[in-house]
């Protein structure tokens, strides 16, 4: 299967993973994601999933220092409820890069050690967006994403699901839908706001 150009061109994301070493499943116990990965598993390419992926690799430059992170250590808090503006993608991507959840997934073997349950929770009272922190330092980054600065989403997306959307529109949709995407991963520093 072969994805769009561009996705190749997205940094991968690298963490090291305790649980790789304990069932000896690669030997330098190291995992990375691309983002064709993460396309995979939250089902489709969008702002919200390049907004979670874009946020994944600029925090953890920021809290780790550019160190490789153990995605055991992390945790996630988000401003909104999953309902509200998709953030339940960001969960699943956001998951899937850190194993962080709410209270169920990975719980045992033995839980005290490899536990991610309530590692991730929803309407958070905190002033940005996410929130990740370090539970070996408790050092926190928060961060923000304003797609707008470059890109008009939902002005493409009516274009085409509109009533009165043109047929023009719709059949060039997915093709200006993308570029959008990579535009935002090309403005990262410019749509991508983290502070410490």
């Amino acid at each position: 299967m072969k994805y769009l150009d561009f996705f190749d061109d997205i940094e991968k994301i690298v963490l090291e993973d305790d649980l790789l070493k304990f069932l000896w499943v690669n030997d330098d116990w190291i995992i990375d994601f691309s983002y064709s990965d993460i396309v995979k598993t939250a089902w489709h390419s969008c702002w919200t999933v390049a907004w979670a992926y874009l946020i994944a690799q600029k925090w953890l430059k920021a809290l780790f220092n550019d160190s490789l992170p153990n995605r055991w250590n992390i945790k996630v808090e988000i401003k909104k409820d999953p309902t509200i503006d998709n953030a339940w993608v960001i969960w699943c991507v956001l998951s899937n890069i850190t194993w962080a959840t709410t209270n169920y997934w990975f719980g045992w073997i033995p839980w005290w050690k490899y536990n991610r349950r309530e590692t991730l929770f929803y309407n958070v009272d905190i002033e940005w967006d996410v929130k990740f922190t370090d539970l070996i330092t408790w050092k926190s980054v928060e961060v923000n994403y304003r797609p707008w600065k470059v890109v008009n989403p939902m002005a493409i997306l009516k274009s085409a699901i509109w009533p009165d959307a043109k047929e023009e529109d719709i059949k060039s949709f997915p093709i200006r839908f993308q570029k959008m995407v990579k535009t935002i991963f090309e403005n990262s520093d410019e749509v991508i706001e983290v502070i410490k």
